[in-house]
């Protein structure tokens, strides 16, 4: 068989191959030349093994006691070193431990130093002078913590401490990168201490290349490693890899945050990496002291903004600067900025009031300032004329527009100011506003940086949103949401929610219409039923938005009606007179924060939260699909609130949110030109009406009937899944099925339930059927229901008698009348086949365990399914031999029992006696004292070497003389007896 696209030799040994190479260079997009340094050590497996003293040990020891001692002179020594270690590789196994070594990692954690009786700040990592540090890089690490074994393909080691690790798949994998996923999960999973100390991963088949990291195993947080130069498998690779890069990533671009009361973990995307850089340029020079980024809503601003603040503060070209974050309520009143000091910046200050402020900037503060702009109210000019004070502006698009903008900006006059925005900048700021208080620094688009929508859909960093227009019964007219406010001069550019509403007040008609009591019932039948018949069973979660407060306690009575009470929540902010209709609704802060909460999570009501204002900026919930929107809303803010629902989300099955939904009650969608007044090329994608799906799954349902349904057409159950088993056996085959099904069921997932689908679902449910059958035979193993979407799902269950095509492939009890029934079975050749694999291997996934010589036997038939699907095998050969693994198993079953041998004992006297070995039987009982006398040969790797040693001896003492088989014997007795890998 070709090894072309082999793990091994296509993927992992290139990698280790380029990261050798001392040095390499490309030109990025902009025509400027970036240098790159690499120059890692590699260390061979059995190498690697010596300087962690074991398959337990974490650390190079060696090398962590000379760079601890090199990085610490004047005060380190060889037992404190020896100390730290031990202390890193017993931090809880957890993400708390991780958190642990990660401070020890930035600088964070002191020692007590005896000779002067103080506390001293100990250094692991080198930031600033990264060649001081050491790079090493090993493969096959393996690790044990008694009860589970891993081995990860390739870990890297700085200062001797491994930190990030690659799980490598061949490029020939369709299904190779979530295979690798699952594998950094079972790392998590089975050996969490190793996970504890490694703070990065990296998951690649040559044409992906995903980094993220650990404790975060989610797909969505896997992130698309690019490079702004493009390129292949060997530049992303040294790329990534470049010294100084990844010294950044451990120490700048990962975060530790507490949400909720738990600590999460972030690791910075490419495109904030990209941006922190540019503002920290953009800071030292001295003719530009504005810039302004746009990333769009979702993409991570605020952990941008906190990250470039950091390296500015933490820079000595700076002299000892101030930055200040300006950011609205919402953030500031958010968990992140009251836990800011666990993210690694010191020397925070969150102003209380504007006197607060005043006193900041007039006694010279340094350090981070967080405050709002409101506070700069009528503060004085020239509070604080440095030059070395960095303002960055969250929602730049409003927030220093006006009076407010002009009283910063005087205040500090000669501060570099870097506006952040989620929104483009609209047709109506070119050569004003916005654009030129941040952007007139960077002409012709006014961008330091910028991460469009396209880009971030494409990333995943964002889901694609959907919409549909609700129907024309339930909207407003359209004259008068034209007249009263698209078409309102004012209105235009609209960034504000309280802009918004003040233009909303004065829209009477529109608003009574929207409020009208008998349109409100009706909206909120729509709604219940649209959110139990579509979003529900998607186990997703909905925002229902009304014009005004009113509105919120209006709908909410309705959807009571429709709804259980508890499904539905009213968030909105409370006034000390509100009538009793309004007020009934108003939340304690307490009661507010719980709800949040449980709205984030699965499994806890409420489902719909009825809002109007209030988390319509600055409240993610992932878990947040569809928004009823009937409000009326434009440009910035229409960009906002939709942007609710397009955060990623993947559930505790690993199902992945593919978009989000808005249903508009108002008619803004009905003209988007108005709508959303930017260039067009800054807005493309960012909204598609649901039709088009309607489309796309037509004509590939059209292309199933042409290509696929004829596979099985007109033939009966047992002719039909023949044909299909068959027609599918190249894997190449299989996987263009693969593909096409899953783009195919997403589309469903998203239009599910429709009128439109009614003559379609016969077929679609055949191909789920196909799909299903084709999984489960060709790619044993996987949970057929967690690959499917949910609403696939229930389609297939409520149809289970029905079709033409149903999954019959059984499942035989292996003994001795197995081959019988082999023979009577009137299913075809390939049928059987696919019967008795799946046979061996529930009877291995059963007793395997307990009868470790089936597994050796189970390989055999592994191994022939292989030969099988690629065709090195024919169906009649493969059936033969499969029969003859039968009866292999029958035999060693009956063997066993008749010579009344432990499981253990008589795996090893199989392997002997199918080895040839005419004294099996004495042999098994002498290497059985063997295991007995180092019970612990797993653990300690001196132990495994003794028992290896032990093993030769018995095996030369039979009078084999064959040093290969020798070794091969003993190697697999061990394998055998060995914790799984």
């Amino acid at each position: 068989m070709s090894k072309l696209g082999g793990e091994k030799k296509s993927v992992q040994e290139p990698i280790i191959q380029y990261v050798q190479e001392p040095s390499a260079e490309y030109a990025a997009q902009n025509g400027d030349g970036v240098f790159l340094k690499l120059g890692w050590k590699y260390v061979n497996p059995d190498e690697a093994l010596r300087l962690r003293g074991g398959e337990t040990g974490m650390v190079f020891r060696e090398i962590f006691v000379s760079q601890l001692q090199k990085l610490n002179s004047d005060f380190a020594d060889h037992l404190m070193a020896e100390d730290i270690i031990k202390k890193i590789e017993t931090v809880p196994a957890t993400i708390e431990g991780n958190f642990t070594v990660w401070e020890y990692l930035k600088g964070l954690k002191t020692v007590f130093v005896p000779s002067e009786k103080r506390e001293r700040n100990i250094t692991l990592l080198d930031t600033r002078n990264i060649d001081r540090n050491t790079f090493h890089v090993t493969d096959e690490f393996r690790f044990t913590n008694g009860k589970r074994t891993i081995r990860q393909d390739i870990v890297f080691l700085i200062n001797g401490i491994p930190l990030l690790f690659i799980e490598t798949k061949a490029a020939t994998k369709v299904e190779g990168m979530s295979e690798a996923l699952e594998q950094v999960k079972r790392y998590h999973r089975d050996c969490p201490e190793l996970l504890a100390v490694l703070q990065a991963y990296a998951i690649t088949h040559i044409s992906k290349y995903y980094y993220s990291g650990t404790w975060n195993t989610s797909e969505k947080l896997l992130f698309n490693w690019k490079e702004e130069a493009g390129g292949n498998f060997e530049q992303l690779v040294k790329t990534f890899f470049d010294r100084e890069r990844i010294v950044k990533l451990i120490a700048d671009f990962i975060l530790f945050t507490r949400q909720d009361d738990e600590l999460k973990k972030v690791v910075l995307r490419p495109h904030q990496m990209n941006a922190i850089n540019k503002i920290v340029e953009r800071a030292q020079d001295p003719a530009k002291h504005r810039g302004l980024v746009w990333h769009t809503q979702g993409s991570g601003k605020t952990y941008t903004m906190i990250v470039a603040a950091q390296k500015i503060i933490q820079n000595p070209l700076f002299e000892n600067p101030t930055v200040i974050m300006l950011v609205d309520r919402n953030e500031l009143e958010s968990q992140l900025f009251a836990n800011i000091t666990a993210l690694g910046i010191g020397n925070v200050e969150v102003t209380e009031s504007k006197e607060h402020l005043r006193e900041l900037l007039s006694r010279d503060r340094r350090g981070l300032i967080v405050t709002m702009i409101h506070k700069f109210e009528g503060i004085r000019a020239n509070v604080n004329t440095r030059k070395n004070i960095f303002v960055l502006v969250d929602e730049a698009h409003r927030t220093t527009g006006g009076k407010l903008g002009n009283y910063l900006m005087g205040a500090i006059p000669n501060a570099t100011y870097v506006g952040f925005t989620g929104t483009p900048i609209d047709k109506t700021q070119y050569g004003e506003g916005t654009f030129i208080t941040f952007g007139k620094d960077d002409p012709p688009h006014g961008y330091l940086d910028k991460y469009s929508i396209a880009e971030s859909i494409a990333d995943g960093t964002t889901v694609p949103l959907y919409y549909t227009l609700a129907p024309n019964e339930l909207r407003v007219e359209k004259e008068v949401l034209e007249k009263e406010f698209l078409d309102l001069k004012e209105a235009e550019g609209m960034s504000d929610v309280e802009e918004l509403n003040k233009v909303l007040e004065r829209a009477v008609t529109l608003k009574n219409m929207l409020k009208n009591r008998e349109r409100v019932e009706k909206v909120a039948q729509y709604v219940a039923n649209h959110f139990l018949n579509t979003v529900e069973p998607m186990g997703y979660k909905a925002f229902l938005v009304g014009v005004d407060r009113e509105a919120c306690a209006l709908y909410k009575q309705e959807m009571d009606k429709y709804l259980p009470t508890d499904y539905s929540q009213v968030v909105y902010s409370p006034f000390y007179n509100d009538p009793e209709e309004l007020a009934k609704y108003h939340l304690p802060d307490i009661e507010e924060k719980r709800i949040r909460k449980a709205f984030r999570k699965p499994n806890e009501l409420p489902k719909i939260l009825i809002v109007t204002e209030k988390l319509l900026t600055g409240f993610d919930a992932p878990i947040l699909y569809c928004m009823y929107l009937d409000k009326p809303m434009r440009d910035h803010v229409l960009l906002q609130a939709i942007a609710r629902v397009n955060r990623p989300y993947e559930d505790e099955e690993g199902r992945k949110k593919v978009s989000g939904f808005v249903l508009d009650f108002v008619g803004i969608f009905d003209n988007l030109e108005k709508a959303l007044a930017f260039d067009s090329q800054d807005i493309a994608g960012i909204v598609r009406d649901v039709e088009e799906l309607k489309k796309r799954f037509k004509e590939e349902m059209e292309k199933a009937r042409k290509n696929y349904l004829t596979i099985i057409g007109g033939k009966k159950q047992d002719k039909a899944v023949e044909a299909l088993l068959n027609y599918f056996l190249e894997e190449e085959i299989r996987n263009e099925y693969y593909r096409f099904f899953k783009e195919l069921s997403t589309v469903y997932e998203i239009i599910s339930p429709d009128a439109f689908l009614r003559n379609y679902l016969d077929d679609y449910e055949t191909l789920s059927r196909m799909y299903q059958i084709l999984r489960e035979n060709y790619d044993r193993g996987i949970d057929i229901n967690k690959d499917f979407t949910r609403k696939t799902i229930e389609l297939v269950k409520k149809h289970t008698k029905s079709g033409e095509i149903q999954p019959t492939i059984d499942i035989f009890e292996i003994n001795e009348k197995t081959l019988e029934k082999i023979e009577k079975s009137k299913a075809s050749d390939i049928e059987k086949v696919f019967n008795l694999i799946k046979s061996i291997e529930r009877t291995v996934a059963q007793e395997g365990d307990t009868a470790p010589y089936l597994k050796s036997i189970a390989e055999k038939a592994e191994m022939l399914a292989k030969l099988f699907q690629v065709r090195q095998k024919t169906t009649r050969e493969t059936l033969e031999e499969l029969k003859k693994i039968i009866e292999e198993i029958v035999t060693a079953k009956k063997e066993q029992v008749e010579k009344n041998m432990t499981s253990e004992i008589f795996s090893i006297y199989w392997i002997l006696d199918r080895s040839g070995f005419e004294n099996a039987t004495s042999m098994a009982n002498e290497m059985e004292k063997v295991f007995e006398e180092y019970p612990h040969w797993q653990k300690s790797n001196k132990h495994g070497l003794k028992i290896r040693q032990k093993l030769y001896e018995v095996l030369v003492h039979s009078g084999i003389t064959d040093s290969k088989k020798i070794s091969e014997t003993a190697q697999q007795i061990m394998k055998l007896l060995s914790v799984k890998i």
